[in-house]
């Protein structure tokens, strides 16, 4: 059996070969995930069989693969002013789960590359219920608070952009031309007095656990999760750092008038275009 000291300086060797670099991984808001592949070749003074060495070369990609999914995850944003990093700070609890997440990173595709090198694709999801970030950095409130109303004297228009009152698959916020919006996993979306109108305090916190509370799309043909027949508005302004939608006055009556009607909102189904 190997002495620890022995072992500490294999497991150093096999990591210092992994092809190391800074991780540019950044989540995949549309299908709410996080992928990284990791790369590495073996010690070739460790090496004492090609196929030690693709085993050894295995390791050090994983190795390279956890490394990259500790950065993506530390700057993914909670909302508008928290990233992950800054909660692992504040909590050893949350820091505990997040590392059991990464941890449990799921090997997606794996092979050896030419020249004796190793590649691993990981991946873990921001959603998900077991296995997903969300239950580690977002809170379950005490109570589900109810939607606003919009204003008594709201009449829904009836035009050939918003034919019809009811019947609404979802809602798509249009927030292109706005500059970059900035992802977060628990938006908001405000009227132009910048009171919110959609949350995660407004919604069944299991499901969204499970299902996130929205997806970002760069246009309508990534925007399923809104359904065949979306409640399309356009966004006026980005709050809080970029991250959150302003809708006008207007729209946002609109878009509690209709949910009133069809329960998108309750539903989560919810898009940004960006």
């Amino acid at each position: 059996m190997l002495s620890k000291i022995k072992l500490l300086g294999l497991l150093m060797a096999i990591v210092l070969f992994a092809v190391s670099g800074k991780a540019d991984a950044a989540p995949n808001w549309n299908n709410n995930t996080i992928q990284v592949t990791g790369m590495g070749v073996a010690n070739p003074a460790m090496a004492r069989t090609p196929a030690h060495a693709a085993m050894i070369a295995r390791r050090a990609a994983i190795a390279d693969g956890y490394r990259q999914l500790a950065e993506a995850v530390n700057g993914v944003q909670v909302d508008a002013e928290t990233t992950i990093e800054q909660m692992m700070l504040t909590s050893d609890i949350v820091k505990t789960r997040v590392s059991a997440v990464i941890k449990g990173a799921q090997i997606v595709s794996e092979g050896e590359l030419a020249g004796g090198g190793y590649s691993v694709t990981m991946e873990i999801p921001l959603f998900g219920g077991n296995g997903g970030l969300a239950e580690t950095v977002i809170e379950r409130p005490p109570v589900i608070e109810p939607f606003p109303t919009p204003a008594p004297d709201y009449r829904p228009p009836v035009t050939e952009t918003h034919p019809t009152v009811g019947g609404y698959t979802g809602l798509v916020v249009d927030c292109r031309g706005l500059g970059t919006i900035n992802p977060v996993m628990s938006p908001v979306i405000k009227n132009a007095e910048r009171n919110k109108i959609y949350g995660h305090k407004n919604l069944d916190y299991d499901r969204i656990i499970v299902e996130g509370m929205a997806t970002y799309a760069q246009d309508m043909t990534q925007a399923g999760r809104a359904g065949s027949n979306p409640l399309v508005v356009k966004a006026i302004a980005l709050d809080d750092l970029n991250a959150t939608p302003v809708l006008s006055t207007q729209d946002a009556d609109m878009v509690l008038y209709e949910n009133d009607k069809s329960h998108f909102l309750d539903n989560i189904a919810v898009v940004f275009l960006y």
